[in-house]
């Protein structure tokens, strides 16, 4: 299978169950996420969200991925939507590794397989790096502000 993928990472100075906290509160997503501006919908395994991906200077598009991993202080994953399954897939990860020095390390990104990824994949996830670095600069801040 066919597999491209984005990854991104940073440190963050707050524990992991205070990042996933600040990532798992959609309410709040208009008031500081400058990449996913909405999200509605309950974090359980299987259940769909609705997201309104809107990135500075994009038109942005709204979609309703369905939630594959919600485990608290550790990891969020979707599978996205509409999907091809086999021949396009793709799925948005969070996931949080948390350091005895009370250091978080946020690894968030996105992968697309299936057999038309290597057709499609760079175009779907090459302009992804900037506003997903945007998203962990504004989590790191909400999460090392929440509770201090």
């Amino acid at each position: 299978m066919f597999r491209k993928e984005l990854t991104t990472e940073i440190d963050i100075n707050a524990p992991a169950e205070r990042v996933y906290s600040a990532l798992a509160d959609l309410a709040s997503y208009p008031g500081w996420n400058p990449m996913i501006i909405k999200a509605e919908g309950e974090l359980r395994p299987g259940a769909r969200l609705k997201v309104r991906y809107e990135p500075p200077g994009s038109r942005g598009h709204t979609y309703r991925p369905k939630l594959l991993v919600v485990e608290p202080g550790r990891e969020l994953r979707w599978l996205g939507w509409p999907r091809f399954p086999g021949v396009f897939d793709s799925e948005h990860y969070w996931s949080m590794e948390g350091r005895p020095d009370g250091v978080t390390r946020l690894r968030h990104g996105a992968a697309v397989y299936g057999l038309a990824a290597p057709f499609f994949g760079k175009g779907f996830l090459g302009d992804s790096r900037e506003p997903f670095e945007m998203m962990n600069l504004a989590l790191k801040k909400r999460a090392e502000s929440a509770g201090g």
